[in-house]
């Protein structure tokens, strides 16, 4: 009888609201259905259905002041309860109240549209005090007591795709089905030529037994038997441009050398290279393993906000220096670019053509996309097909985005629009990233064409970088990028996402791959530059993460330190860098070479590309099918960060060697045909 009057109370005001004027334009299957549910609830003995709906109804929790304000009650529940005329139907209300927004979940008849979910949300009120279908929040917590409804959003109890999420669900299986086939066909030609062996090495014994004058024939036979089944196919076919692709693609050529330890490949034969790239991928995942949930769906976001804002602890997790990662890449990114290209430039007998610089740039975007692409539809089709919960919605934006501007994508721009309009948010690093690449050739060309011309450029642009990153902080009045300003979209659109404020730690990457090319003797001789060189090197990165703390605060007018950090932190980082890759490939590395070089950190340095990609798609999946909200712990979020790890690792490795290596070997040309 207790659970009959909470639910009348709750309840009621919708009984009412459907007879006022302005509940007239709620559809009469809805007007009917709830009735009958409010009916049934008010019984001293309710059906099992009307309890169902109503234990699925967000109500107020605990920790309203540390962020619980969120109601999102649950929808899997909601969408079980089915009474003999309708099921039920899970909606969110979002409201504004005072400087609080929130949102509600509601579980309602499925005859009811957001529409007439809307109308009683805003007129279902008692007349006996302030009771409503969703009462406010109490002002004990919100000094303002006045409700505004801004949207209402209800989710389907099933999935139907749509045309581009069966087109991109379509495109992935054709992308994996492919090196699957070649692999079994591969296989299939391997088996046929070991049998071809295995019965001709019977026939040579039979040969030897009984007729041994006949031995050198038979040895022929055998030998252009073998020289046949070397190319496991007929003469015409393996000299194709098709059986090339196969055996490209075919995973006994793709899994080749992805769990080796050698590190010519992604280290570009320097071995502390695979640590460097290793640690700053898990600095990222960490990052944005608590980056996202801090934005969606955590119950006390409040309080982590004051742990991340004032523990140097949190600086692996989601404070300023944690997005350093990402200068990281970029510093290796251009000096790999630019020994490659030295490299190709020697070959060609110190020529820099066009042609070579076509090729530069077509093998760069023969790395990227494939794999890029992928991911994209993927996560449209996962976006698209997976039921999630009450916190779906950030995520939907992405979806809509790449419906939207997947050409930007494609172009690799991406970082040059709006960042609410990209798909895929964390992929403009690939299109800041090969904006940077395509600089390279330039550089290079007035390298070799004049030393003090190529000076002042390389000078001028990186004053440029810092003179932009300063500049535009003071005159915005940008933070140094902290948890509370996540959703700051002035910070991205003119700062974080753009070539001229990113481009300073590529640019010194060119030039220290230019001098470890290059060189012709150790810049470093004697243990004092190298013990001196360290100790700035150690203290610089301190003071990095030590002044994000000690400017952590938003400045509320231009601020000159502020300015100043934003322009240099990024290539003072980049230098820092530097100096520990010069010093562990000139001998000075001591015990920290010993452990960037570890072979361990090959591996996942050789899948590094496929893990920056698909980890978001994991924690986005975690955070969608959520249907409570998650409590933030060190100790949960770092169980959350380790499993994000694991999933991110083993899918990775499947990701290289079936998207992104075939690609990488694919070369068919005349001399293949």
């Amino acid at each position: 009888m207790a659970l009959s009057c909470v639910v009348f109370v709750l309840f009621a005001g919708c009984s009412l609201a459907l007879e006022t004027t302005q509940a007239l334009t709620v559809s009469q299957k809805c007007k009917e259905d709830t009735n009958a549910l409010l009916r049934e609830i008010t019984q001293s003995r309710p059906k099992e259905y009307a309890v169902t709906m109503y234990d699925a109804f967000g109500k107020m929790g605990s920790n309203v002041e540390g962020g619980n304000a969120n109601q999102p009650g649950l929808l899997q529940q909601c969408h079980s309860a089915h009474s003999p005329t309708f099921s039920g139907k899970y909606c969110q209300v979002f409201i504004m109240q005072g400087t609080v927004q929130y949102f509600v979940g509601v579980c309602v008849p499925d005859s009811c549209n957001e529409a007439d979910v809307q109308l009683l949300a805003l007129y279902g009120k008692l007349k006996l005090g302030q009771t409503s279908l969703i009462p406010p929040l109490p002002p004990i917590l919100v000094n303002d007591s006045t409700q505004q409804i801004y949207m209402t959003h209800c989710v389907i109890s099933t999935v139907v795709p749509d045309a581009s999420a069966v087109t991109c669900l379509f495109m992935c299986c054709l992308m994996v089905a492919v090196p699957l086939v070649a692999t079994l066909f591969r296989a299939i030609l391997s088996c046929q030529r070991n049998r071809e062996v295995s019965s001709h090495s019977e026939g040579l014994k039979t040969g030897r037994s009984l007729y041994g004058s006949l031995k050198t024939h038979v040895s022929s036979s055998s030998e252009t038997i073998s020289s046949n089944s070397t190319h496991h196919a007929p003469l015409w076919f393996s000299r194709s441009c098709v059986y090339h692709c196969l055996q490209v693609f075919s995973l006994q050529t793709t899994s080749q050398g992805v769990f080796g330890t050698s590190s010519s490949v992604q280290g570009g034969g320097y071995p502390s290279l695979n640590g460097i790239r290793s640690l700053s991928l898990l600095w990222i995942i960490s990052g944005h393993s608590a980056q996202l949930p801090a934005i969606t769906n955590l119950d006390n976001f409040k309080d982590f906000r004051k742990s991340a804002t004032t523990s140097p602890l949190h600086v692996f997790s989601i404070s300023g220096p944690a997005f350093l990662a990402v200068d990281t890449f970029l510093l290796l990114g251009g000096l790999l670019s630019a020994r490659s290209l030295l490299g190709s430039i020697s070959k060609a007998e110190g020529r820099l053509s066009p042609s070579m610089v076509a090729t530069y740039l077509f093998n760069r975007i023969k790395r990227v996309q494939p794999l890029h692409l992928f991911v994209m539809c993927l996560t449209i089709s996962l976006i698209s097909l997976v039921q999630w919960g009450p916190y779906w919605f950030p995520f939907l934006e992405t979806i809509m985005d790449c419906k939207t501007y997947w050409w930007a994508n494609i172009l690799l721009i991406s970082n040059l629009i709006p960042v609410n309009e990209i798909c895929l948010p964390w992929t403009w690093y690939l299109s800041l990233d090969f904006q940077c690449y395509a600089t390279t050739p330039l550089l290079l060309y007035l390298y070799r064409l004049n030393r003090g011309v190529f000076a002042v450029v390389a000078g001028g642009l990186l004053l440029m970088n810092i003179v932009a990153g300063a500049v535009t902080t003071a005159l915005l009045q940008l933070p140094v990028f902290q948890p509370y300003t996540l959703t700051s979209d002035t910070y991205n659109i003119y700062y974080y996402l753009k070539p001229h404020t990113r481009y300073g730690p590529f640019l010194i990457g060119i030039l220290t791959g230019m001098h470890l090319t290059t060189k012709k003797e150790n810049l470093l001789k004697k243990k004092w530059q190298a013990a001196l060189g360290w100790f700035c090197c150690l203290s610089l990165m301190a003071l990095l993460v030590i002044f994000a703390y000690i400017l952590k605060e938003t400045p509320a007018y231009p601020s000159a330190p502020h300015a100043l950090y934003q322009g240099l932190h990024r290539l003072l980082w980049a230098l820092a860098l530097t100096w520990i890759i010069l010093a562990c490939e000139e001998g000075y590395g001591g015990y920290v070479k010993s452990f960037l070089s570890l072979r361990f950190w090959v591996p996942i340095s050789n899948i590094s590309f496929a893990c920056y990609l698909i980890h978001p798609v994991f924690i986005i999946l975690y955070i969608g099918l959520q249907e409570t909200p998650i409590h933030y712990t060190d100790i949960n979020f770092m169980y959350m960060f380790l499993g994000h790890v694991v999933l991110t690792l083993a899918v990775s490795y499947m990701l290289t060697v079936l998207i992104e290596k075939p690609y990488l070997l694919l070369r068919c040309s005349s001399a293949q045909m």
